[in-house]
Protein backbone atom coordinates (compact mmCIF):
# COMPACT_ATOMS: atom_id res chain seq x y z
CA UNK A 1 0.00 0.00 0.00
CA UNK A 2 1.13 3.55 -1.54
CA UNK A 3 1.56 5.68 1.48
CA UNK A 4 0.47 9.19 0.57
CA UNK A 5 2.42 12.33 1.46
CA UNK A 6 0.60 15.30 2.47
CA UNK A 7 1.54 18.45 -0.01
CA UNK A 8 5.27 19.78 0.98
CA UNK A 9 4.84 23.30 0.21
CA UNK A 10 1.49 23.36 2.32
CA UNK A 11 2.98 21.75 5.20
CA UNK A 12 5.61 24.90 4.95
CA UNK A 13 3.33 27.47 4.67
CA UNK A 14 1.40 26.05 7.72
CA UNK A 15 4.34 25.30 9.92
CA UNK A 16 6.23 28.84 8.98
CA UNK A 17 3.16 30.67 9.20
CA UNK A 18 2.69 29.21 13.10
CA UNK A 19 5.97 29.57 14.23
CA UNK A 20 5.86 33.32 13.02
CA UNK A 21 2.84 33.98 15.50
CA UNK A 22 4.42 31.83 18.15
CA UNK A 23 8.37 33.81 17.67
CA UNK A 24 8.93 36.85 18.45
CA UNK A 25 8.24 39.96 16.10
CA UNK A 26 10.68 40.05 13.62
CA UNK A 27 11.17 37.16 12.63
CA UNK A 28 9.56 36.90 9.49
CA UNK A 29 12.15 34.90 7.64
CA UNK A 30 12.15 31.88 9.60
CA UNK A 31 13.82 28.74 7.91
CA UNK A 32 12.97 25.28 9.01
CA UNK A 33 15.37 22.60 7.96
CA UNK A 34 13.97 19.84 5.57
CA UNK A 35 14.02 17.34 8.17
CA UNK A 36 11.75 19.05 10.32
CA UNK A 37 9.59 19.66 8.05
CA UNK A 38 9.86 16.27 7.14
CA UNK A 39 8.98 14.97 10.56
CA UNK A 40 6.12 17.98 10.50
CA UNK A 41 4.21 16.07 7.59
CA UNK A 42 4.81 12.56 8.82
CA UNK A 43 3.38 13.25 11.85
CA UNK A 44 0.08 15.51 10.23
CA UNK A 45 0.07 12.56 8.14
CA UNK A 46 -0.48 9.94 11.10
CA UNK A 47 -2.65 12.49 13.01
CA UNK A 48 -5.03 12.58 9.85
CA UNK A 49 -4.68 8.93 9.36
CA UNK A 50 -5.73 8.17 13.55
CA UNK A 51 -8.19 10.88 13.64
CA UNK A 52 -10.20 9.06 10.28
CA UNK A 53 -9.98 5.61 11.72
CA UNK A 54 -11.01 6.74 15.12
CA UNK A 55 -13.97 8.58 12.98
CA UNK A 56 -14.75 5.58 10.55
CA UNK A 57 -15.18 3.62 13.56
CA UNK A 58 -17.70 5.83 15.62
CA UNK A 59 -19.71 5.86 11.81
CA UNK A 60 -19.42 2.25 11.62
CA UNK A 61 -21.10 2.18 15.57
CA UNK A 62 -23.69 4.33 14.66
CA UNK A 63 -24.18 1.89 11.87
CA UNK A 64 -24.13 4.26 9.03
CA UNK A 65 -21.54 4.71 5.79
CA UNK A 66 -20.46 8.50 5.70
CA UNK A 67 -18.82 9.67 8.57
CA UNK A 68 -19.58 13.48 9.38
CA UNK A 69 -18.75 16.42 11.40
CA UNK A 70 -19.81 15.36 14.61
CA UNK A 71 -18.37 12.29 14.11
CA UNK A 72 -15.09 13.93 13.71
CA UNK A 73 -15.65 16.17 16.88
CA UNK A 74 -16.76 12.59 19.07
CA UNK A 75 -13.21 11.19 17.56
CA UNK A 76 -11.15 14.12 18.48
CA UNK A 77 -13.01 13.84 21.86
CA UNK A 78 -12.36 9.97 22.23
CA UNK A 79 -8.20 10.69 21.24
CA UNK A 80 -7.88 12.89 24.24
CA UNK A 81 -8.05 16.36 21.68
CA UNK A 82 -11.06 17.90 23.12
CA UNK A 83 -9.09 21.57 23.04
CA UNK A 84 -9.75 21.36 18.90
CA UNK A 85 -13.74 20.59 19.08
CA UNK A 86 -14.68 23.93 19.83
CA UNK A 87 -12.26 25.99 17.23
CA UNK A 88 -12.94 22.91 14.72
CA UNK A 89 -16.77 23.74 15.41
CA UNK A 90 -16.39 27.55 14.83
CA UNK A 91 -14.40 26.98 11.82
CA UNK A 92 -16.80 24.42 10.02
CA UNK A 93 -19.70 27.24 11.26
CA UNK A 94 -18.00 30.15 9.75
CA UNK A 95 -17.30 27.55 6.38
CA UNK A 96 -21.23 26.68 6.23
CA UNK A 97 -22.30 30.49 6.60
CA UNK A 98 -20.04 31.44 3.73
CA UNK A 99 -21.12 28.44 1.86
CA UNK A 100 -24.78 29.27 1.89
CA UNK A 101 -23.71 32.97 1.54
CA UNK A 102 -22.18 32.08 -1.78
CA UNK A 103 -25.32 29.60 -2.69
CA UNK A 104 -27.81 32.75 -1.70
CA UNK A 105 -25.88 35.38 -4.52
CA UNK A 106 -25.69 32.47 -6.87
CA UNK A 107 -29.53 32.12 -6.56
CA UNK A 108 -30.09 35.56 -6.47
CA UNK A 109 -28.07 36.16 -9.58
CA UNK A 110 -29.82 33.38 -11.32
CA UNK A 111 -33.24 35.07 -10.54
CA UNK A 112 -32.13 38.20 -11.92
CA UNK A 113 -30.97 37.13 -14.94
CA UNK A 114 -33.83 34.71 -15.56
CA UNK A 115 -36.26 38.19 -14.71
CA UNK A 116 -33.95 40.41 -17.16
CA UNK A 117 -34.38 37.41 -20.08
CA UNK A 118 -38.31 37.42 -19.00
CA UNK A 119 -37.96 40.93 -19.61
CA UNK A 120 -36.36 41.17 -22.82
CA UNK A 121 -38.27 38.36 -24.76
CA UNK A 122 -41.51 40.32 -23.91
CA UNK A 123 -40.23 43.64 -25.01
CA UNK A 124 -39.47 41.90 -28.01
CA UNK A 125 -42.92 40.70 -28.83
CA UNK A 126 -42.47 36.87 -28.00
CA UNK A 127 -44.92 34.88 -26.50
CA UNK A 128 -44.15 33.69 -23.01
CA UNK A 129 -45.98 30.53 -22.41
CA UNK A 130 -46.09 29.19 -18.88
CA UNK A 131 -48.37 26.16 -17.73
CA UNK A 132 -50.67 26.09 -15.10
CA UNK A 133 -51.31 24.28 -12.07
CA UNK A 134 -53.58 21.57 -13.91
CA UNK A 135 -51.15 21.44 -17.40
CA UNK A 136 -53.16 23.47 -19.22
CA UNK A 137 -51.25 26.45 -21.17
CA UNK A 138 -51.93 29.86 -20.41
CA UNK A 139 -49.95 33.09 -21.60
CA UNK A 140 -48.59 35.85 -20.10
CA UNK A 141 -49.06 39.49 -21.07
CA UNK A 142 -52.77 39.02 -21.93
CA UNK A 143 -52.24 37.84 -25.35
CA UNK A 144 -54.37 35.01 -27.04
CA UNK A 145 -54.11 30.79 -26.08
CA UNK A 146 -51.58 29.19 -28.44
CA UNK A 147 -52.35 25.37 -29.03
CA UNK A 148 -49.21 23.57 -28.52
CA UNK A 149 -51.39 20.59 -30.52
CA UNK A 150 -52.06 22.53 -33.79
CA UNK A 151 -50.80 20.13 -36.78
CA UNK A 152 -47.63 21.05 -38.53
Amino acid sequence: MEVEELPKANVKRIVKEKLAQLGKEGQDDLNVQKEALLAFSESARIFIHYLSATANDICKESKRQTVNAEDVFKALEEIEFQEFVGPLRASLNAFRRKKADKSDKKAKERNRKRKSEEELSCNNGNVAVSEDVDGSNAEEDGHKDVDASHDL
